[in-house]
């Protein structure tokens, strides 16, 4: 089966969040994390999913308020942070979202996000991903995290559904 049949099923996106939301920079600072950068591209693309009806989650191994703070921006609701075994966050995420595996396209870029990929319908991976990531990824985006793939992938998804122009006009108002 194509990608692009795979994404016209897809009701879920999981994302991890350091490098894929984020372009996987750690800022440090004497009293802990100071910022996370995020890319507002990427931001739309969530809320256009959203729009189309189409549930967004993180799955993080590490934990930072900052990342409660994006989502809560996003109306992102499912947040699992500080997942060593991001398997047990992804079947929590699932039951609460009341949605199979195969519905489900997950972003990830490194070791630990490849215990993901063959339980999702639709295993993603940035550009800038690790190599091994990108070779067992379903679907690479052209742009690296934190700086399109996010977004570049909602389109992908939406387009696949027919649902990119409905998105954009609900939340604009204008036709593609």
């Amino acid at each position: 089966m194509s990608n692009k049949s795979v994404a016209k099923n897809i009701k879920l996106v999981i994302l991890d969040v350091d490098g894929v939301m984020t372009d996987g920079s750690i800022n440090i600072y004497d009293h802990g994390e100071l910022f996370k950068k995020f890319f507002v591209r990427d931001g739309l693309g969530i809320k256009l999913l959203q729009d189309a009806g189409i549930a967004v989650a993180l799955c993080t191994g590490r934990t930072s308020k900052i990342v409660n703070e994006r989502a809560k921006e996003l109306s992102i609701d499912w947040v699992m942070q500080g997942q060593k075994d991001k398997r047990q966050g992804f079947n929590h995420i699932c039951a609460l979202a009341c949605c199979q595996p195969e519905q489900v396209a997950y972003m990830g870029d490194d070791y630990p996000d490849l215990c993901l990929f063959p339980l999702v319908g639709l295993a993603c991976a940035p550009a800038d991903a690790i190599k091994l990531v990108r070779e067992k990824a379903d679907w690479v985006s052209s742009q690296p995290g934190g700086h399109g793939a996010i977004r570049e992938l909602a389109e992908f998804i939406l387009k696949a559904q027919k649902k990119l122009d409905i998105s954009v006009k609900k939340r604009f108002g204008i036709e593609l």
